[in-house]
């Protein structure tokens, strides 16, 4: 047989090839169990993680991830989202209370590289919001 008719070459010439690159490894759709499923969401769900490289990470793609969080914790293999819930740090001031002002107390949050500063009289509703839309915006 003609090797010619065996081959599919894209280009503008078909006639020659400089150079050719083989590609081997799993092709077409991966099968992954719920628990592996579950295993790789919970990664990318710990602090600091970020979507992508966790889906890169196990041969998968960020909206295969974000596909799976809610179809997971429906089935209750992942516990309830809590972003609602949002989680703070405990809050440590320096010095006494009474040597300060209470209005000169700073209050600073690190996300990552992002830090949110304001005072102390900030509503913790209006708190939780911000933190969430930074969190989202990661």
């Amino acid at each position: 047989m003609d090797s010619k008719k065996d081959v599919h070459l894209d280009g503008p010439s078909a006639a020659s090839v400089s150079r050719l690159e083989v590609l081997e490894g799993p092709s077409g759709r991966r099968v992954r169990s719920e628990a592996e499923r579950a295993r790789i969401v919970a990664e990318s769900l710990l602090p600091g993680a970020q979507v992508a490289e966790v889906a890169r990470k196990h041969g998968a793609t960020r909206w295969q991830i974000y596909d799976w969080r809610p179809r997971l914790r429906q089935r209750g293999v992942l516990p309830p989202c809590e972003a609602s819930h949002p989680t703070f740090a405990p809050l440590v001031v320096e010095g006494a209370l009474e040597e300060r002002q209470v209005s000169a107390i700073k209050l600073e949050i690190a996300i990552g590289d992002v830090i949110l500063r304001t005072d102390t009289a900030i509503d913790g509703e209006q708190l939780s919001r911000v933190i969430r839309a930074v969190r989202a915006s990661r």
